[in-house]
């Protein structure tokens, strides 16, 4: 079969989230023509489907420090010209969220994105990925026309699941294989929310009627330390409250969310949980009384599926204790937060030194089975633990503008290891992006 040509272009983006959409800008603001394709109807992936807190901006601790700028700032702007930004405290220490509208990000990846220049092509599957020699040629998307076949010189996968990469048969790491894979959640608001009654209780004596409910077999609450928190809407909260697994064991070997079966499953199955923590809420949580749920997540949050094998591969080890890189693109306060199953509590979270960032090498972003495919966003190349830390928002979007950087200098040549990294790293810094923790406002 003979699939119609949609386009050429210098560089084409997969998957529009926090890292997709800044590394589609960054491209196009270099002057070079740039294609962002999505699967979804709005730009933003989780950013704007399931969450509405950037975390990541600032280091948690003592002394915050705010570690990532560029992109991540034209956001921040954009969403206040739009209407009310919050700054608050992580519930669990994590530091300093930004805390926005959804629909207000979903409009302003699009203003950053069209103004910048670039193409978007939304509601649009990738299906099969052309690859000679290490080299992805084109990608074939499936939308309401058909399948489609867009050319490109340089391929940016920021997808979340890789799914470039996947077709590409490029090497990668599926969550649950080795590590446990962080667990999924369906977000939800509640409207008509006593904000005063709510403060009333703390964290700990949430956690405390949320264990009460569940041991009382009146509710199905498998995951006892969820979260609400306030937004930009008077009387309205959001939550991070329901838990399911999504790996599979089977004769087919090990299967995750990347399964069409299963995520199939688990979308059905957390909106039936969601309803359960709305309930538990309104029955007897101080300032729930009167609320009513009003909005379900668009989709179901997904934390990992699938990790990319990159020339690099940050670890466990080098989140912890802070190391830095000789070709880091941006740096990462975020304690490690790693959503699991394992007994009621659930996640476990394992913070840096105080005031201390990682570096983000570029190396973890370049796949190692291409020469001209770029990765970023939570499939980037990391282990379990360092993947659980670095897929902040924040770090998201200082990652897609590397790569969005990167990949325009490639075009001239298709190869992205050709590009010295020193030439990489002058224009982030000038553009505002920050590189070390020289450049970090304190």
């Amino acid at each position: 079969m003979t699939v119609p040509h949609g386009g050429t272009y210098d560089v084409i983006v997969v998957g529009s989230g926090a890292a997709g959409s800044p590394a589609a800008i960054a491209a196009a603001r270099a002057g070079v023509s740039t294609l962002l394709i999505e699967k979804l109807p709005f730009l933003g992936g989780n950013s704007t489907a399931v969450l509405d807190t950037i975390y990541g901006f600032y280091t948690p601790g003592s002394h915050a420090r705010k570690v990532v700028g560029g992109i991540g700032d034209d956001v921040v702007a954009g969403l206040e010209r739009l209407g009310p930004v919050l700054s608050r405290a992580n519930t669990y220490g994590a530091g300093t969220g930004v805390t926005y509208i959804a629909e207000h990000l979903k409009v302003v990846w699009e203003q950053l994105t069209v103004n910048a220049g670039a193409d978007v092509l939304l509601h649009a599957f990738v299906q099969d990925v052309l690859v000679t020699n290490g080299r992805v040629t084109s990608v074939i998307v499936a939308t309401k026309a058909g399948l489609l076949r867009f050319d490109g010189t340089v391929f940016v996968d920021t997808s979340g699941d890789a799914d470039l990469c996947h077709f590409a048969e490029f090497g990668y790491e599926l969550a649950g294989s080795i590590d446990p894979a962080q667990t999924l959640t369906t977000t939800f608001r509640m409207v008509n929310v006593n904000h005063e009654a709510r403060a009333t209780i703390s964290k700990d004596e949430l956690h405390r009627l949320m264990a009460e409910a569940a041991d009382s077999g009146d509710y199905d609450l498998p995951r006892r330390e969820g979260s609400d928190h306030v937004t930009p809407v008077d009387g309205m909260t959001a939550t991070v409250m329901t838990r399911l697994d999504h790996v599979r064991r089977d004769n087919h070997g090990v299967r995750n969310a990347t399964d069409p079966a299963i995520l199939s499953a688990v979308e059905i199955a957390g909106r039936k949980q969601a309803l359960e923590y709305a309930r538990f809420l309104t029955d007897r949580v101080p300032g729930y009384s009167s609320a009513r749920l009003v909005a379900l997540s668009s989709q179901i949050g997904l934390r990992e599926t699938r990790r990319v094998f990159g020339d690099y591969r940050i670890t466990r080890e080098d989140v912890l204790t802070a190391r830095q890189f000789d070709d880091q693109i941006g740096l990462c306060g975020a304690p490690i937060e790693d959503h699991h199953g394992d007994g009621d509590t659930g996640t476990t979270w394992e913070y840096l030194p105080d005031g201390a960032a990682v570096g983000i090498p570029l190396s973890t972003l370049i796949a190692r089975d291409s020469v001209n495919t770029l990765i970023a966003g939570r499939c980037f190349s990391a282990e379990h633990d360092a993947q659980a830390s670095i897929r902040s928002m924040a770090q998201c979007m200082a990652m897609g503008q590397a790569v969005g950087t990167l990949a325009a200098l490639a075009v001239s040549t298709g190869e992205a290891r050709e590009v010295r990294f020193g030439v990489v790293a002058d224009l982030l810094a000038s553009s505002g992006a920050v590189l070390g923790l020289e450049g970090a406002a304190q």
